[in-house]
């Protein structure tokens, strides 16, 4: 299978030098970096290719790192059921790109680049009907950007007065936010090797162990 996929590599680095960046094969797996630009010619090609014939679209996904200039990756996965194989692209993008909607190749791609826009606000262009999918369409921010607080901004409950759902900030009481991270042996007789419990001192206490 290695061989299978060093092949279909180098096929279509060959066949579409304009598009592929860079690729390799690990864990029996082919993954190519693609021009954002031309991310939809690369998948109807995939698509169309007799070598490949990548008819199936199985998922689009992305992944948030804040720390480059290129701050989301755009990552999706097909299956060629007539060559038996897999492949995944990755396209890198700005905050403030768009990236072009591979709607008119894969029709299923809708809810995938639904979802992305959701959860990381990544816009695809060219998508007939590019709305929230997940959370409501009130919702603020991006759940799955890493600078997306774990709390949330709103909190959403019935108010038995009113009749009707309602949004309020968020706020949680001190007494919610203290973590104490006591062992469930504390107390016990034989203190295990690791559940012991740093003092503020910087000592370690060993609990009511004997």
């Amino acid at each position: 299978m290695s061989d299978a996929l060093q092949e279909l590599g180098q096929h279509l680095e060959t066949k579409r030098h304009d598009c592929v960046l860079s690729w390799s094969v690990a864990h029996g797996e082919l993954t190519m970096k693609i021009a954002a630009a031309n991310i939809v010619g690369f998948v109807e090609f995939l698509k169309n290719d007799p070598a490949c014939r990548f008819s199936t679209l199985v998922d689009i996904t992305a992944v948030d790192y804040p720390q480059r200039a290129k701050r989301f990756e755009v990552v999706y996965h097909f299956l060629s059921m007539y060559q038996n194989q897999r492949i995944r692209l990755k396209v890198d993008i700005r905050e403030e790109d768009m990236v072009a909607s591979i709607l008119p190749v894969h029709p299923s791609a809708n809810w995938f680049e639904r979802e992305i826009f959701d959860m990381f606000g990544i816009l695809f262009s060219g998508h007939p009907d590019l709305r929230r999918l997940l959370t409501d369409y009130g919702f603020r921010g991006h759940p799955l950007r890493k600078d997306f607080p774990t709390t949330g901004y709103t909190e959403v409950r019935y108010d038995e007065k009113q009749k009707r759902v309602v949004y309020e900030p968020v706020n949680l009481v001190q007494e919610y936010r203290q973590f104490d991270f006591m062992s469930p042996w504390e107390g016990a007789e034989y203190i295990l090797p690791g559940d012991d419990k740093a003092a503020p001192d910087g000592h370690v206490s060993k609990g009511a162990a004997k």
